[in-house]
């Protein structure tokens, strides 16, 4: 029976008064370990994402970068959790950049936090004004907003004596920004899950680079995060990364297993067979006459590729 029917049934279904707890406690048994299947899932995408790129380390003092958003949420969540069991001691504390947004709830992450008993702090900088000052209404403001939101970050991470700083960016979002390199910057370029920010000063890193965003929202439904919403400034949503994020669901959905394919060919790079001379040196290339089974299979059908209609491959001659 599944649960649309349950939800449907009622006492009058049941005249002995019996039945009925008897399928609502199964559904509960089974919503419970759902969610408990999630926890567990997520906590192993995100320490296997921190074992895999050594993002942190004993003694590290962890910025958490805390929007009121579900991913940052999430990440704030299960690395709490992932201290309370890592064989090395790390500290956290929960960072917010209020940004003086009309409507902005000043008063919801304080009291999260508070509740949740995590070290944290609010910054309070007025860079909406600064923005809207700059911007001509109707452009969007996001690229600017970025810029002065990155930089006063990278200074409080020094006030607070920080040495990494952990953002909640997804799979999803490394696989939106590789394709709106490529389509829109000409670039094979996509989100890293750590690298050293461009003052040279700080490690960011991205410990949920494994996580699907589809889990991340599930679990916000679950831990009931007080969400705030993303729009308070009144800025257009990226369009070009919504068609990107449009396209990837229509893959998965005709394609099941396509996006996690092109997720994996990121971390399976084989420079020899791109076109980046600066990348691979193609200039000095020489043959040496010893076989080399990463080579180049020149005359071979590709292993992946569909015939052209009308060609003719090697096999068939």
């Amino acid at each position: 029976m599944n649960e649309t029917v349950i939800e449907r049934l009622t006492e009058a279904d049941f005249p002995l008064g019996e039945a009925a707890p008897v399928i609502d406690a199964k559904k509960q048994e089974k919503i419970a370990h759902e969610n408990h299947k999630l926890h567990k899932r997520l906590c192993r995408q995100v320490g296997q994402a921190i074992g895999d790129f050594n993002m942190i380390e004993d003694g590290d003092k962890v910025m958490v970068c805390l929007s009121g958003g579900k991913d940052s949420y999430a990440l704030l969540d299960i690395l709490l959790t992932l201290r309370e069991r890592a064989p090395i001691h790390f500290d956290i504390v929960a960072v917010n950049l209020d940004q003086k947004q009309p409507n902005f709830p000043a008063d919801i992450l304080p009291a999260y936090l508070d509740k949740l008993g995590v070290d944290y702090h609010i910054e309070n900088q007025d860079t909406y004004s600064i923005v809207k000052r700059l911007i001509p209404e109707g452009k969007t403001t996001c690229s600017l907003c970025s810029r002065l939101r990155r930089g006063i970050l990278y200074r409080v991470a020094d006030e607070l004596g920080c040495n990494k700083i952990a953002l909640g960016h997804h799979r999803d979002d490394i696989l939106e920004t590789f394709f709106l390199n490529m389509f829109f910057g000409g670039k094979l370029k996509g989100m890293p899950a750590k690298l050293v920010s461009d003052d040279g000063k700080h490690m960011v890193i991205r410990p949920m680079a494994y996580v699907k965003e589809a889990d991340t929202e599930r679990y916000a439904e679950v831990k009931g995060f007080p969400i705030i919403p993303c729009d308070l400034c009144g800025s257009q949503e990226n369009l070009q990364r919504k068609q990107i994020k449009n396209m990837l669901r229509e893959w998965e959905k005709k394609h099941p297993g396509r996006v996690e394919s092109i997720f994996s060919s990121l971390s399976t790079v084989v420079p020899s067979h791109l076109m980046d001379r600066n990348l691979f040196g193609f200039a000095d290339l020489k043959t040496d006459g010893v076989a080399n089974p990463l080579g180049d299979i020149a005359f071979d059908e590709e292993p992946c590729s569909t015939p052209v209609a009308g060609t003719i491959s090697l096999t068939q001659l």
